[in-house]
């Protein structure tokens, strides 16, 4: 395993890059540095630096408030004509189209969202956020890798070979860095108990 993670500067393609684990920040603070766009969430900062990689610069931008503004919504009208948001309103208009009360937006749909305001496309309309929240569109996807931690975390504490230590949010943290920094599978195993052993032994009971 590849204890110590590279710089940015000194990986040379996304591949090499997706093999290890940034924190929002991080990605942000690289994003900033080569003058890229480093707002928005890590899925969006993710696809920055991979277009990067790909020699498409997505230079520091952001989405013009100047926008017309629709008086009347429609299934064709284009989200980002309309200042479509996560909020009551469109809770309640959605759940006019859907019949469903109270009315949740998705995960897959956040992503689209994301991705339309990345993109800037003017022709995604609300017929296909409906798509997205019906599954019949596979226009984007949410990213489940940014929960890695959390779901690391959880997993470490419902293995009862974990029940040996005092501090578990500790000891979870430090073998979380050593997989985050490594080439492997972002995933917990009992196994890592043992092999990271010398690292942890003194946080136990």
């Amino acid at each position: 395993m590849i204890k110590n993670r590279p710089k940015f500067k000194d990986l040379s393609s996304f591949e090499e890059f997706h093999k290890y684990y940034w924190y929002r920040e991080e990605l942000s603070q690289i994003c900033k540095s080569m003058g890229l766009e480093y707002r928005g969430t890590k899925q969006e900062l993710n696809h920055v630096i991979e277009q990067y990689f790909k020699g498409n610069l997505i230079k520091k931008s952001s989405i013009s408030s100047t926008n017309k503004q629709v008086d009347v919504i429609t299934l064709d009208t284009p989200l980002l004509e309309c200042g479509f948001s996560f909020n009551a309103k469109f809770r309640e208009y959605f759940s006019a189209l859907t019949g469903i009360e109270p009315f949740k937006f998705t995960a897959d749909m956040a992503a689209a969202w994301r991705k339309v305001k990345s993109e800037k496309n003017i022709k995604f309309t609300i017929q296909d956020m409906l798509k997205i929240y019906y599954g019949e569109s596979e226009y984007a996807k949410y990213d489940h890798s940014v929960c890695q931690w959390n779901k690391f975390l959880k997993d470490f504490c419902s293995d009862e070979n974990s029940r040996c230590y005092f501090n578990k949010l500790k000891v979870a943290s430090i073998i979380w860095k050593e997989v985050r920094d490594s080439t492997e599978e972002k995933i917990y195993s009992k196994e890592l108990l043992t092999l990271y052993f010398d690292k942890i032994k003194e946080y136990q009971k």
